[in-house]
C-alpha cells in the first residue's frame, strides 16, 4: 500500500493545471502554408497632426507557425515598433503618421503554416472547477459589450437547466444561439455586442460568439472572443470564434455562426436528398460540438475590452484587422460586407497565396464526409 502522503502527492499531480496561457491540446492535422501580403489603407482627415494605427501581429502557437514577417509604408516612410499588451498577451505594430497628407499604406508580407485542429471533446472528461485562479478574471468578467448581468445570467440558467458539466453548458448555450439568432451583415456590431445580439436576434459572427460568450460567462465558464482572418478572397478578411476553457483540453474553439451558415447551405441543396441532409447535418453539428478549428483561419488577437499596447485614446471592445486614431479620436470600423455600406475611412487590402489547394470547410459541405 502507499504512504499517504505518497497518494496525496500523485492525486495532485493528476489534477489538471488551470492557467489562462495553456497551449491548445486539439490533434493538429492537414497543414497548409499561406504567403500572406495583408495591406491597409489609412486615410486621416485633413489638418491631421498624428494618425496612430495599430496593427496585430499574428503570433504561432499549436496550430499556426508565423514567420518572416516584413513591414513597408507607403508613401510616408515610417518604421513600426513592436509592443505587447498585458491583459490577453496580443501583440501589434504600432505606427505614428505625424501630419499625414493623403492616405498611408501599410503592408505586412509574411508566411504563415496552419493547421486544422480537433479537439474530440469529450465532455464526460471535463471536469469541475470549484474555484477559478485569479489569472482567469479577465475570462469571467462582465464588460461593456460582454455582459454578464441579471438579463444574461438569468437566461443562461434557463437554457443551462439540467446541465452538470461545464462542456455540456457550452453545448446549451451554442445550440440555443443557433436555434434563436439570424446571420445578418447589414444588423451588427461589429465588436461582438451580446445586448445587440440579444435585442435584435441578429448579427454578424462577433454578435453570435459575444452572446456565446456572455452566457458562458454567466454560467462561471470562462470564454473569450478569438479574432482571425480568413485566407481566401473576401471582401472582410476578418472573423471571430469563441473559445472555451474546459479543462482538462483547456481553450476549445467553437465556430457557432459558420456552422449554422453550413447546415442552412446543406439543407438548401436540392441535389442531396431528404437522408443525406439529415446526416451531413448532424455532422456538421457534432464537428462544431466536439472543437474544431480550420485550416483556412489565422489566428490574429484574443479578448475583449482592454487597453492597447501603446495605449490608445481609451481601452479598445476588439482588434480584428487594425485600430486608427487621428488626433485622439477613433475612426470608424468599415464593414465592406454591408452592401448599405460605401464609404470608409480605412479599408484592407489582401492576398493569400496557398502551397496547395485550401478547401473552407464551413462553405463546402463535402468536407463533412472525408
Amino acid at each position: 500500500m502507499l504512504p499517504l502522503l505518497l497518494c496525496a502527492a500523485l492525486a495532485a499531480d493528476s489534477t489538471p493545471k488551470l492557467d489562462p496561457a495553456q497551449p491548445y491540446t486539439a490533434a493538429v492535422s492537414d497543414p497548409v502554408t499561406y504567403a500572406i501580403d495583408f495591406r491597409v489603407i489609412v486615410t486621416a482627415p485633413q489638418n491631421t497632426n498624428k494618425l496612430r494605427v495599430w496593427v496585430p501581429v499574428p503570433t504561432s502557437d499549436n496550430a499556426q507557425t508565423v514567420s518572416g514577417s516584413k513591414w513597408d509604408t507607403f508613401p510616408a516612410d515610417v518604421k513600426p515598433t513592436l509592443h505587447t499588451e498585458e491583459v490577453f498577451g496580443n501583440t501589434f505594430a504600432y505606427f505614428e503618421f505625424v501630419n499625414p497628407q493623403g492616405g498611408q499604406i501599410i503592408s505586412h508580407t509574411f508566411t504563415a503554416k496552419v493547421s486544422e485542429q480537433n479537439w474530440r471533446l469529450d465532455p464526460a472528461k471535463v471536469t469541475a472547477v470549484s474555484e477559478w485562479p485569479k489569472s482567469f478574471d479577465p475570462f469571467r468578467r462582465g464588460e461593456q459589450l460582454i455582459k454578464v448581468d441579471e438579463t444574461f445570467t438569468k437566461l443562461a440558467g434557463e437554457i443551462a437547466a439540467g446541465k452538470t458539466t461545464s462542456a455540456e453548458k457550452v453545448d446549451a448555450i451554442t445550440g440555443w444561439v443557433q436555434q434563436n439568432l439570424t446571420y445578418d451583415h447589414s444588423n451588427t456590431s461589429l465588436v461582438a455586442s451580446s445586448t445587440h445580439a440579444l435585442t435584435k436576434k441578429r448579427g454578424d459572427c462577433s454578435d453570435y460568439h459575444g452572446l456565446c460568450s456572455s452566457l458562458g460567462r454567466a454560467l462561471g465558464v470562462p470564454t473569450r472572443v478569438a479574432y482571425g482572418l480568413h485566407l481566401f478572397p473576401k471582401n472582410l478578411p476578418c472573423h471571430c470564434k469563441l473559445e472555451a476553457y474546459l479543462p482538462p483540453y483547456g481553450w476549445v474553439s467553437f465556430d457557432v455562426s459558420e456552422t449554422q451558415r453550413l447546415i442552412a447551405r446543406i439543407e438548401a441543396d436540392k441535389a442531396l436528398s431528404a437522408d443525406e441532409k439529415a446526416k451531413l447535418v448532424k455532422r456538421a453539428s457534432e464537428r462544431m460540438r466536439s472543437g474544431f478549428r480550420d485550416n483556412t483561419w489565422l489566428l490574429v488577437t484574443r479578448g475583449t475590452d482592454y487597453d492597447l499596447a501603446p495605449k490608445a485614446s481609451g481601452k479598445v471592445p476588439l482588434v480584428a484587422t487594425i485600430y486608427a486614431e487621428a488626433d485622439g479620436k477613433p475612426f470608424p470600423l468599415p464593414d465592406p460586407a454591408d452592401p448599405t455600406k460605401k464609404e470608409f475611412s480605412w479599408m484592407t487590402a489582401h492576398k493569400y497565396t496557398a502551397d496547395k489547394p485550401a478547401v473552407y470547410p464551413f462553405r463546402e459541405w463535402k468536407t463533412l464526409t472525408k
